[in-house]
């Protein structure tokens, strides 16, 4: 096939699955519910994957080594196969033992668990359970496979802090390098000393296999002179992916992505198809597109699109609708985030369209602030996604860029660790007892400069002092609650301004996304616009989405499915955002912060400035706001309800987003002199005398 636009690779082009691609785990797993195999049994599906052939050489390898790293190609069943092994083979026959998998996204932790508990014949939370951030559901006593976000894991350390429940911990995902999973094996080399019974499996890439194996093998002691790591690699069973180049750059990837999806549906057969995009925006604007210019048009072969977005933050009954087969006469068009590169595995994609860009988190040390920057892939990435072609057929990846460009992209994804704010990370590692986080056995090492301003910034918020340790009870307290420090900081400062109930409600409001609907335009554009505006208060975001949450929880007693609708309001997200308060509410509680009321809305404002102090930013004469901290220009968010009104001259904000400009999302404005009296150690006030 030769698309127009695309270049036909050469016979050598052609893209095998190689073992650069082993990482990924594509559990057949994550189709829960909707399974491409209908008429075979669960059983005899297990049977077929590739990891049965391989289950007696998995338990000897435990049996001789305390960490087993597991190199798999997708589909080949790791995920959900190896705990039920490690079951059947009395791995956890101890009262209250279980065997723990680490996941680093919800939606992979709570699909996997429903999949295994599927498996299983049993209801989930009994013998298969999950935990995640801000919700659980397992037995301690009857639950023996429990998956759940690094973070949980962490977490757990702190309060057992050599996994005594555990008897087997299994490390999936670990190819994605993310910080808490590098934290994690730095903490379990030192638990595998301690602990000789404990056993750990890796799920990783070929890339990484030797260095995660050396990383563990240097944990010999006197006692131990042997090994304690292997790698073990399993078979799979995928099909060669056709990959096809641009002949010229883009100027519009995902413009260029539906023209793609377009051409494509016209003249390839039947098949569905699988588009990467970074944002969940952008994500939206795809599935809009496509809905608009194929709302009647038919393929050669008679079928109709049927588009469906997927990313993190998207409802889990519309997540679901990815992993339903094509309707009768439809080609399904999956547009996902980077979630569908490796956490999950959608049946039947045999196209795979890549923008060759995603969104990853970056730090700026200068101004102690996480950002997501649009960026390029890595080429270990972009074997990831073209292998998602291949699972059922021969497939064809469609990669948006010239090869020349390809080649030049970087060979991997840079660790976490090394680009990301370790503030959470240190003050994490300071609860367990790691004092020296300078000394601390990183699998790579995060930079100096990022790890000194994060101590800083933990020094300033007051969760350290000046020697370094924990301060009691701020900081052990804030280590313990899974938000941003300076969130955490907020909260546990809210009982001397008395505001507790209205900064839980806050900071669970931030935690959800975009809780305002955004219609593409028209009227019901304007009425959208007009509803935000009855919510809107001219001290900022923060305050708007308390009034939202006010708003909400008096409305309760009514319809409030429909009162949502009608003010263009998520249900679902406010609905979240309840369940998040009443746990924030419970966690003040257990602290013994009393619960106040306030309607005092400078006291709020003095509340957040306590956390959000190091955030702030005054409106500079040259038209635009600058960071105090490196001087670093920066635009209101579009969807910040200041946006449109006077720009205040002080704000603080909560998360910095860059696009063309680097916009501050979640603002609130501040009187200056808060920051002198609320952070004295962070800012001083000076008279600059300007030469004539």
């Amino acid at each position: 096939m030769s698309a127009k636009g695309f270049l036909k690779p050469k016979d050598d082009d052609f893209i095998p699955w190689t073992e650069d691609k082993l990482d990924v785990d594509a559990q057949k797993d994550t189709t829960f519910v909707y399974n491409s195999t209908p008429s075979l049994g669960l059983a005899a599906q297990r049977q077929k994957l590739p990891i049965f052939k391989t289950r007696d050489h998995i338990l000897y390898m435990l049996e001789q080594f305390q960490v087993v790293i597991i190199v798999g190609e997708t589909g080949s069943g790791k995920s959900t196969q190896i705990p039920q092994y490690l079951v059947e083979a009395g791995w956890c026959q101890e009262e209250g033992q279980m065997i723990g998998i680490t996941e680093p996204r919800r939606v992979a932790a709570t699909t996997l668990a429903a999949r295994v508990a599927e498996e299983k014949h049993c209801p989930m939370g009994e013998l298969v359970g999950y935990s995640i951030r801000f919700d659980e559901w397992f037995d301690r006593a009857k639950t023996k496979i429990k998956y759940m976000t690094e973070g949980i894991l962490v977490r757990e350390m702190m309060g057992d802090p050599l996994l005594k429940l555990y008897s087997v911990i299994m490390l999936d995902e670990v190819h994605e390098r993310t910080a808490q999973i590098d934290i994690i094996m730095g903490l379990m080399k030192k638990i595998l000393r301690k602990r000789r019974d404990l056993r750990v499996i890796i799920s990783s890439a070929t890339v990484d296999a030797e260095y995660i194996r050396d990383f563990f093998n240097a944990n010999r002691t006197k006692d131990v002179s042997k090994d304690t790591a292997a790698i073990m690699s399993i078979s799979g069973s995928n099909f060669s992916v056709e990959v096809f180049y641009l002949n010229e750059p883009c100027p519009n990837y995902v413009q260029s992505a539906v023209e793609t999806v377009l051409k494509l549906h016209e003249r390839e057969p039947p098949g569905d198809v699988l588009v990467f995009l970074t944002g969940m925006d952008e994500v939206d604007h795809c599935v809009t597109l496509l809905k608009e210019r194929t709302s009647n048009k038919h393929s050669k072969h008679g079928l109709k699109i049927w588009p469906l977005p997927m990313y993190g933050s998207l409802p889990p009954q519309d997540q679901l609708k990815v992993f339903r087969p094509s309707l009768r006469g439809y080609r399904k068009i999956v547009v996902a985030t980077n979630i569908a590169e490796t956490s999950i595995t959608i049946e039947g994609i045999v196209y795979v369209i890549d923008s060759g860009f995603v969104k990853l988190k970056w730090y700026n040390a200068d101004t102690n602030v996480d950002a997501l920057i649009v960026t390029e892939i890595s080429q270990a990435s972009a074997e990831q996604r073209a292998g998602r072609a291949g699972r059922t057929r021969p497939g064809q990846c469609y990669r948006l860029c010239r090869e020349d460009d390809f080649q030049k992209l970087p060979l991997n994804t840079p660790p976490e660790m090394q680009r990301t704010d370790l503030s959470t990370a240190v003050l994490q590692l300071k609860a367990l007892g790691i004092d020296n986080v300078v000394r601390f056995e990183f699998p790579s090492a995060p930079p100096s400069k990022n790890l000194m301003a994060s101590l800083e910034l933990l020094y300033a918020l007051g969760a350290i002092d000046d020697n370094g340790l924990l301060t009691k009870p701020l900081g052990e307290n804030m280590s313990e609650l899974p938000i941003h420090p300076t969130l955490s900081k907020m909260l546990f400062s809210s009982t001397k301004f008395k505001c507790s109930r209205e900064i839980a409600a806050i900071i669970a409001m931030l935690q959800i996304e975009n809780i305002f609907i955004k219609p593409p335009g028209g009227q019901a554009g304007n009425r959208a616009r007009v509803m935000k505006r009855k919510f809107e208060v001219a001290e900022g975001d923060h305050l708007t989405l308390l009034n939202v949450f006010n708003t909400y929880l008096k409305q309760k007693q009514w319809d409030i499915k429909l009162w949502c609708q009608q003010h263009f309001l998520k249900y679902k997200g406010l609905k979240r955002a309840e369940q998040l308060f009443e746990q924030l509410v419970r966690t003040l509680k257990r602290y013994d912060v009393p619960i106040q009321y306030s309607s005092d809305m400078d006291e709020i404002r003095r509340c957040i400035v306590s956390g959000l102090f190091p955030n702030a930013a005054y409106y500079h004469m040259s038209g635009s706001y600058r960071t105090i901290r490196g001087d670093i220009p920066l635009s209101v968010h579009p969807t910040s309800v200041l946006y449109t009104l006077k720009q205040p001259s002080w704000v603080v904000f909560t998360e910095l987003a860059h696009s063309k400009k680097v916009h501050m999302k979640d603002i609130t404005v501040i009187d200056p002199t808060w920051l002198e009296i609320l952070a004295p150690h962070y800012y001083q006030k000076t008279t600059l005398q300007r030469s004539h």
